[in-house]
């Protein structure tokens, strides 16, 4: 197997190249003009793979920075203003300067057609051809790119839309080929809900120029160099081939975080861990997961503030990563983040930086080494980093004509620190306490260039037991697009009680859906024999106005696996969902009805097991495992105070090793901090397991 992971973030682009049974990794500066220059540089010295699976931010980056192509939106007469006026909802109840987010579709380019269906797909107004053609003939004379096309309830007949599609079909630009990039709504999200609908069709539009024109030239330049086949993780925890990315780009939105829960997942049940927290800390933010078992999916997710209901890993993101820039805010107190240094500058201590930043504290407190940064290969500048401490420093409280000492400046590094490891302590409470579950029941998997600096304080701080600290933490994500299975999903709306769900037609929609599902992987050059397809349906009791979708069958590829549904199935889907339903809200109504709003379907071609030996070509080692140097390092919460600390080098380590905190751990992808009354086991994939002696 020779298989390249390629996870570009906002600080590092990270590379994991499976060779036979080993695994090389490689670290660069990411090229935030062009994505694809250091992702092309990496494959250049670590040599054409076979296989290359890539995290893009391309499709989010096109929607936080407001640079997707020019997006016209052609919906029923009457909702062309279904995107301005959303949903009522708040996502912060007591934030009294809120606003929304303006809408990627301007005013002038929203267009409505004369037609109207009713909610069960009848036709009560026929489409208005001459209108449509009025409307094509503007689109076609305007500087419109791509077109969204979202018609009132088309998930139950896409009839209309299936005219309109063929309408602008027609239209060819100057070269012969498609004038408009298209995304109909019945094709994206044939699901009910206009608001959520309508903005992820729109949200899919309006990046499939961006991501199509970067996949076309990335592809074409690894061609060059070799490379046979590219998939792209997607959003849901799979990957998907280029056939896929191109239809469906809003799949993308989450690709890279996707990617590092994956890998978090796969490396924990090799150590024997089912119940877990991701804990991925990198260079512009932190994102944190919980896996009960297995990966946590999720209906919908949001980017920029607009929704997308696509399925995609429950993961909950917060601006708190190692370029996360502090400062004093007008009320005198300490904030870091969400604004980052990035990759350029990046942090002060990386030699152009200038702003403080949680990776200049950490340089401070001694948890960072200047001189083991990236294995040695960039020295850290200690005195930049003074300097712009120095600003934190002084505007906490030392005079403005005193030097400001040392014992001030480890202070404020430590704020920094602190204030950082808050927010991300918030967010582990969010996606575990204030969702039912104990975070005292999870081991902590700390990944990320900078997650296991801060993992065992967090871990205090939640009064959790155990950290896992992977071989290569920093580039865990990129080992988890190895690990990804290539996906496809698709759905169906069905909004009818589940005892009017007869099992004959049931089953129709799934063999279509099903079908559906192993042509797309088929598309994407993926063997379709060996695949299982797992349906789900989302239900809710009767008056509800959100479901829980709730496991329905399983089937393998072949006609033979594929059991028709039965009452039975139903009565058992039925005991799940209340079993669901009382788990996350503390209730169930089994007396009540149950409505089956929408059918699941997810394809899977499963990925073969990463085989690869991690402590295959260790050398011998001469005596028991023993530190590099003694150093002076702040590694306590909780006393800004330079104390004796063994430093250790993770190549040094050999399975079954021990030694405890407190300890500075370096290695060429992260640094790890041990502070005391910690122990450290080394298992036999060479991963840490950090355990709480206190």
């Amino acid at each position: 197997m020779n298989i390249l992971g390629v996870d570009i973030g906002g600080t590092f682009t990270d590379f994991v190249l499976l060779r036979g049974d080993r695994l090389l990794i490689h670290k660069l500066l990411s090229t935030p003009d062009d994505p694809a220059r250091a992702l092309l540089a990496g494959v250049a010295v670590l040599g054409a793979p076979t296989a290359l699976v890539h995290g893009t931010t391309v499709a989010t980056n096109a929607l936080l920075e407001r640079r997707g192509a020019p997006t016209a939106l052609i919906t029923t007469a009457g909702f062309r203003d279904v995107l301005a006026i959303g949903r009522g909802d708040r996502p912060a109840l007591y934030d009294i300067d809120i606003t929304r987010p303006e809408p990627l579709i301007p005013d002038s380019w929203r267009l409505e057609l004369a037609e109207r269906l009713d909610h069960t797909g009848a036709i009560l107004r026929p489409l208005d051809t001459a209108d449509l053609n009025h409307l094509v003939a503007w689109l076609a004379a305007s500087p419109i790119v791509a077109v969204a096309i979202c018609l009132l309830h088309s998930y139950a007949n896409p009839a209309h839309e299936q005219l309109v599609v063929e309408a602008l079909d027609r239209i060819v630009g100057p070269d012969g080929s498609a004038r408009f990039v298209i995304s109909a709504s019945h094709q994206v999200l044939p699901e009910q809900r206009e608001y959520e609908r309508t903005s992820t069709t729109v949200v899919n539009a309006y990046v499939a120029p961006v991501l199509r024109r970067y996949l076309g030239e990335l592809g074409a330049a690894l061609a060059q160099q070799g490379v046979r086949s590219l998939r792209i993780m997607a959003s849901d925890g799979g990957s998907m081939g280029l056939a896929t990315a191109r239809e469906l780009p809003a799949r993308a939105t989450l690709s890279g975080p996707a990617g590092g829960v994956v890998g978090a997942r796969y490396i924990a049940g090799r150590a024997g861990h089912t119940q877990i927290i991701t804990f991925d800390m990198g260079g512009t933010s932190t994102d944190v997961a919980l896996c009960d078992g297995a990966l946590p999916q999720t209906g919908e997710s949001r980017v920029g503030g607009l929704p997308v209901r696509l399925p995609s890993l429950d993961i909950h993101t917060v601006g708190a990563g190692g370029g996360s820039l502090a400062r004093i805010d007008a009320g005198g107190a300490l904030r870091v983040g969400p604004a980052s240094a990035g990759a350029d500058p990046g942090p002060a201590c990386y030699g152009t930086g200038t702003q403080p930043t949680v990776t200049d504290a950490n340089l401070l407190l001694g948890r960072l080494r200047a001189d083991y940064f990236l294995g040695g290969r960039m020295a850290l500048d200690i005195e930049r980093a003074r300097a712009a401490i120095t600003l934190i420093a002084t505007a906490l409280g030392t005079p403005p004509d005193a030097p400001v000492g040392d014992d001030a400046l480890l202070r404020a590094a430590l704020g920094v620190v602190r204030v950082a490891n808050a927010a991300m302590e918030r967010a582990i409470r969010t996606i575990s306490i204030e969702r039912g579950d104990d975070p005292r029941d999870f081991t902590l998997v700390a990944f990320g260039g900078a997650g296991p600096l801060h993992a065992a304080h967090l871990a205090e701080a939640l009064d959790m037991r155990r950290v896992l600290v992977p071989r290569y933490p920093g580039v865990l994500s990129a080992l988890g697009m190895l690990a990804a299975d290539v996906t496809r999903d698709a759905s169906q709306a069905l909004l009818r009680p589940l005892a009017d769900l007869e099992v004959g037609e049931l089953g129709r929609r799934m063999a279509a859906l099903a079908g559906a599902g192993l042509a797309a992987l088929a598309a994407d050059d993926e063997s379709t024999d060996r695949c299982r397809i797992e349906f789900a349906l989302d239900l809710r009791y009767r008056g509800q106005s959100y479901e829980i979708s709730t496991p329905l069958l399983q089937w393998g590829a072949l006609a033979a696996e594929q059991r028709m549904p039965q009452p039975d199935d139903l009565l058992a889907t039925a005991g799940r969902f209340h079993a669901l339903h009382e788990r996350r809200y503390g209730h169930a109504m089994p007396e009540r009805a149950v409505e089956a709003v929408t059918l699941r379907m997810k394809a899977i071609a499963a990925r073969p097991a990463l085989a690869y030996d991690a402590a295959g070509d260790l050398p011998a080692r001469a005596g028991p495992l023993a530190p590099r140097a003694t150093i002076s390092a702040a590694l306590e919460n909780d006393a800004a105070t330079l104390a004796p600390a063994q430093l250790y080098q993770r190549d040094d380590m050999r399975p079954g090793d021990t030694f405890d905190g407190p300890a500075v751990v370096v290695q060429f992808d992260a640094t790890t901090v041990i502070p005391s009354g910690w122990r450290a086991v080394v298992d036999q994939d060479l991963q840490l397991l950090l355990t709480a002696e206190r």
